[in-house]
């Protein structure tokens, strides 16, 4: 037994494990600090000061001197994309920092893939960012052709919202001349033949309709991958945001947990399609509570087409339809004008069927200037954003983004200011899912080259925590059971080697993970 005197009160529990002289931030505002943190049964007992503590010779519980290191709510991830982020870890890496400069570098990299693939198996290919090629363009099918004419290739644009396929793999799937655009889709198509040119935007379901996935044993080598980049980097919980989740992705996660491939409690949110085909009753588990479970209902707003897609009347009757049926919506919308028609058909669905804390959710919200912003707030919607994308995207924002729309972009501070619940995240693969590294964007604005993005929408530190604690858990509904260490809440617990509140901004990125725990269990140690 622990006896933990509280002032002149003395009281029992029973402790599996004693976390001591640790600086401890909960988060919580009634105690903001402690010293030591018992936890029983997977989630946090008691937790106080040095003098509260008197710990009996003959207890049985586990004790841990932290030696003064900082000690965290677990970092949650409010927006990633898990399937995509294993399948960046077992393809062709074709992201800049990989030294891919030009077109010339990508067809390097499929022709060496090639030479020892039979004929006729997929390579796949992910991250080219056309901004860094030398030729300031995307790759198009006849770059691929020269590169593999015997393999069908699929590369996939950093943004997750672009493909480029060669000839055989536009002839694999069913693309030719006179193939229209698919809803919401588009065929890019040569100025002159009218062929296509291999690049395809927002035609992400159209090809998982069509296209093979990995076989089961890459998939599983890239989950063990991407489970251990996220317990490394603190994140004890994720959001899977994926348009396309449906049962078939839910029985896919429900066997890697199964398995214990995937340490990180998971939200998975369904694609709409997986929403109408599936009552919730359907998506049951027999694993542990708070390891997966279904929540929202994601639907993707674009206008790569010229005009919004889905429309504002289909919009409307989608987000109403997820409402009545007692689902939070998260709507993908980038841009001013899909975040306005995300809120008229948030509006639309709460005044028809009126419900105080709906929470629906805005995804990404990042060019919002602050009228749009006050109306967000007046709506009683969330913002799940992403502030690692400044620090990765800044010199690209610069030279690209408009000046009268710069000021607007990812407006933390504003959102803030209005009273929103702004929840952080990496949206992985786009970005590493480092949460420490949206932080530090956060609060200094700072990019990688140095540049500052708006810097007058920094935020304080603590304000930066928050939003990949205790903000993300309220917006996936579950401040109640994580997201501050707080008696009776899931002993979920990141340790770090300093103090983020207590450094300058530019050294927060450079802080490290000691340890990740969850459930009581230590499931990452730095060295191990």
């Amino acid at each position: 037994m622990l006896s933990l005197r509280h002032g002149s009160k003395k009281h029992l529990y029973t402790a599996n494990i004693i976390l001591i002289n640790a600086n401890i931030i909960t988060l919580d505002r009634v105690r903001p600090k402690a010293d030591w943190v018992a936890i029983a049964r997977g989630k946090i007992l008691s937790l106080g000061e040095r003098q509260e503590l008197v710990i009996p010779g003959d207890i049985e519980a586990e004790i841990i001197d932290y030696r003064g290191r900082t000690v965290l709510p677990g970092f949650i991830d409010s927006h990633l994309h898990l399937l995509s982020f294993a399948e960046s870890l077992v393809t062709l890496n074709l992201k800049p920092k990989s030294a891919v400069g030009s077109v010339a570098d990508i067809q390097s990299r499929i022709c060496n893939s090639s030479r020892n693939l039979p004929r006729g198996n997929w390579i796949r290919g992910n991250g080219y960012d056309e901004y860094y090629l030398a030729e300031k363009r995307h790759p198009n099918r006849w770059d691929l052709d020269i590169a593999a004419l015997d393999h069908p290739v699929k590369l996939t644009h950093r943004s997750g919202h672009a493909h480029v396929l060669n000839s055989l793999a536009l002839n694999f799937v069913g693309i030719g001349i006179e193939t229209p655009d698919p809803p919401g889709g588009l065929i890019e198509r040569d100025l002159n033949t009218g062929l296509p040119t291999g690049l395809l935007y927002e035609m992400g379901d159209f090809l998982s309709a069509r296209i093979p996935p990995l076989d089961n044993e890459d998939l599983e080598k890239g989950i063990k991958m991407a489970d251990q980049e996220l317990i490394s980097h603190g994140i004890t919980s994720i959001c899977d945001a994926s348009s396309r989740n449906d049962m078939e992705r839910w029985n896919l996660f429900k066997s890697w947990k199964k398995k214990g491939l995937l340490n990180p409690r998971v939200d998975m949110m369904l694609g709409f399609e997986g929403f109408e085909k599936n009552n919730l009753e359907s998506f049951s588990t027999a694993l542990h509570p708070g390891q997966l479970r279904v929540s929202g209902v994601k639907i993707i707003l674009d206008e790569t087409t010229g005009r919004l897609h889905p429309s504002q009347p289909e919009l409307n009757k989608m987000v109403l339809e997820a409402h009545q049926a007692g689902r939070q919506v998260a709507i993908h919308a980038i841009e001013e004008v899909a975040i306005k028609a995300a809120c008229i058909a948030i509006e639309y669905a709460v005044k028809r069927n009126p419900k105080k804390d709906h929470r629906h959710r805005i995804e990404h919200c990042s060019l919002c200037p602050p009228a749009l912003a006050k109306r967000i707030a007046s709506l009683g919607i969330t913002v799940v954003t992403q502030p690692p994308f400044i620090y990765y995207n800044a010199e690209r924002y610069l030279q690209t983004v408009p000046e009268e729309q710069l000021r607007y972009l990812y407006p933390l501070r504003t959102l803030l200011h209005h009273g929103i619940n702004v929840a952080g995240s990496s949206d992985c693969p786009i970005v590493p899912p480092n949460p420490l590294m949206g932080m530090y964007a956060a609060v200094s604005r700072r990019g990688e080259t140095g540049d500052i993005v708006g810097g007058y929408e920094k935020i304080p530190l603590t304000e930066a925590l928050r939003m990949y604690t205790q903000h993300a858990a309220r917006a996936m509904f579950e401040e109640g059971i994580k997201g501050t260490i707080t008696p009776g809440k899931m002993a979920d617990l990141v340790v770090l080697n300093g103090d983020p509140t207590q450094l300058p901004p530019d050294e927060v990125k450079d802080l490290k993970v000691e340890m990740t725990i969850v459930d009581g269990q230590v499931v990452w140690k730095r060295g191990d």
